[in-house]
């Protein structure tokens, strides 16, 4: 262990200023040097070094600390290397490490020793001919071999001991320790990689600790990593973030997307700033990684379930350890896609779309939580509060914590508790009460999907006779609970009992049963101008039309209850299991609702009277 005033004394004989001028350009600013700062974008200059202080802080973002801090957040530094680079430059001997500190240090440089020559050694393996399906399948996936050397890609031949064989000069003991050979039951010592694609896996140093190797046949499992060591644990180490450090630190954003071939794939378009965890669910440790380079790293995950489950965990990860001005964004890749999908079929603008709309944590935790949930009853409505208030109680920051429950709070009330408009009292200039605004109507602020019940409703009561033609299907129609529902309910109870009513009678009845207001404001709906919303007497030519085009409309809602009532089944139970034929089913049930919303507005345009 080093001591307090050994580093009080390096960070006094190692002025601060020449440190940071190998990554940022400074002017003089009185007995202080500033310059934009490094660890966001800006424009303005409002990043200061004080020689004397020892110390840098940005005015912008807050950054702030001393030579060593400089080194270990901006050049990626471990703490203990950040010291001796700085005491080799000021001529300070670093205090000697006691035996046990020195034999980890010792072995240590040999396995990174060990596993640079192995990266070598499969880049090799790559080229030659046992390479071939290797290479095959790069070329396939749009990885020129300038690509793959970037990354250091290479290829483990499919025999027991070629790596072994190559490595004699190593103990075997010392490779399993580097995570290159496995060990029998009974045992004997073998190739842990075997006919697998190899990704190099660096930390922040771009020192090689570990590697991924992905198989290349009908093999189990499909991605095999090295197995945690003296130097490699996958829980506290990110894919590229050796390469995508710089780059975040110039684009002032970093990117998380799911595996390698995404990283690499979309470095392939000219976006270095990405990053993947290695296999495994993001832990605390790979966020903080990430939060060192970004405020709000990007969530980038593929678009099927398995993708957005990993979305969903790292946001509920994520909750315990947001802090002011820390949080993550998540973008939504098209269901079934992958970043190397989408760049290979878009490009580069394609995935700064998907990255541009990316959302907010507490957007994402919303929508994860509301979507597709049947609200329609207090009990319902209450366990989505529950949820979202366990959201927000997980966050441990105060200020956070209390903010996201106040936001929590607002949305769920606007969305479930706000009293319609019609409702409503409002206040004259001298504070008397004025009824509510003439045409302010369910038919002229309808929410979406109002205006095809509104026109339904409008044409049993311009048409009663409709009700006779399609009587069955509308028995069978299910309306939101509500004063459009409790109508709908009444005409076909009136009619039933008087199948002759005409329109004047029947809106007679309706008032009679006190549902004036609500027949008065549906009977505005006739400005929507269907072929069915005028009253037509039976002899009329369009009769037929009119007759035609309110069965479509009736068949068209009747599907779309259905989709509705299936969607909303589907999406709980995904949630609760996460389960791959789930999310598959709830994809086809939201692209079928797409498909109905669009036959609906068709069906209003081509149904609206000349």
């Amino acid at each position: 262990m080093i001591s307090p005033a050994f580093l009080d004394e390096l960070r006094a004989r190692a002025p601060l200023s020449p440190v940071v001028a190998r990554r940022v350009k400074l002017v003089r600013a009185g007995r202080e040097w500033k310059g934009c700062c490094p660890f966001h974008n800006e424009k303005t200059p409002s990043f200061y070094v004080n020689d004397d202080k020892g110390f840098y802080h940005c005015f912008g973002c807050g950054a702030h600390g001393d030579v060593i801090s400089f080194l270990t957040d901006q050049e990626g530094l471990p703490f203990i290397d950040a010291v001796k680079q700085l005491a080799a430059q000021v001529g300070m001997e670093v205090p000697a490490l006691s035996p046990r500190a020195r034999e980890v240090a010792e072995q240590a440089e040999s396995l990174h020793d060990i596993l640079g020559r192995a990266a070598q050694w499969f880049t090799t393996q790559l080229g030659n001919a046992g390479g071939a399906a290797a290479r095959a399948y790069l070329d396939r996936r749009g990885v020129t071999p300038a690509l793959a050397g970037d990354f250091g890609l290479g290829f483990a031949p499919d025999a027991r001991s070629a790596l072994k064989a190559a490595f004699k000069d190593v103990p075997a003991e010392t490779l399993v320790d580097a995570g290159l050979l496995g060990r029998s039951d009974e045992g004997e010592t073998y190739d842990r990689f075997r006919g697998r694609l190899m990704f190099p896996i660096r930390d922040v140093r771009g020192r090689v600790v570990g590697f991924g190797g992905r198989a290349l046949g009908d093999v189990q499992p499909k991605y095999l990593n090295s197995a945690d060591g003296p130097l490699f644990d996958k829980g506290r180490l990110l894919y590229n973030l050796d390469k995508a450090s710089p780059a975040a630190r110039k684009a002032g954003r970093i990117v998380v997307v799911e595996g390698y071939m995404d990283v690499i794939g979309v470095a392939g378009v000219g976006l270095a700033e990405l990053v993947a965890p290695l296999g495994t669910a993001m832990t605390e440790a790979q966020l903080q990684l990430a939060w060192a380079r970004a405020d709000e790293p990007i969530l980038c995950f593929d678009g099927d379930a398995a993708g957005q489950r990993a979305a969903l965990r790292a946001c509920l990860r994520a909750l315990p350890l947001l802090s002011p001005g820390k949080s993550l964004r998540i973008a939504t890749l098209p269901a079934g896609e992958d970043p190397d999908d989408l760049v290979r079929r878009g490009g580069a603008p394609a995935f700064e779309a998907v990255l541009a709309a990316a959302v907010p944590l507490i957007e994402h935790l919303w929508r994860a939580e509301t979507q597709g949930v049947d609200a329609a009853t207090p009990e319902r409505r209450a366990a989505i509060r529950a949820r979202l208030k366990a959201h927000s109680d997980s966050i441990a920051d105060g200020s956070v914590r209390s903010l996201y429950a106040a936001e929590i709070a607002q949305r769920f009330d606007d969305a479930y508790l706000r009293r319609p408009d019609r409702f409503v009292r409002r206040v004259a200039a001298k504070g008397k009460w004025v009824p509510p605004l003439a045409g302010a109507s369910a038919a002229l602020k309808a929410r979406k999907g109002d205006a095809e019940v509104l026109a339904l409703l409008a044409g049993l009561l311009a048409n009663p006779w409709l009700a006779d033609r399609h009587g069955e299907r509308l028995a069978g129609l299910s309306l939101p609970p509500g004063r459009h529902e409790t109508l709908l309910m009444a005409i076909l109870s009136a009619l039933a009992v008087a199948p002759d009513l005409e329109s004047a009678g029947l809106t007679h009845q309706l008032h009679k049963r006190g549902l004036g207001d609500v027949t008065d404001d549906v009977l505005k709906a006739s400005r929507l101008a269907f072929s069915f919303t005028r009253p037509l007497a039976p002899g009329q030519a369009p009769v037929e039309t009119a007759a035609r085009d309110f069965g479509v409309l009736v068949e068209t809602m009747a599907a779309r209850a259905r989709i509705d009532s299936e969607l909303r089944d589907i999406s709980v139970r995904f949630r609760a299991s996460l389960a791959d034929a789930d999310f598959e089913r709830q994809q086809a049930l939201v692209a079928e609702r797409m498909a109905i919303d669009q036959q609906m507005m068709q069906l209003a345009e081509s149904l609206r009277a000349d």
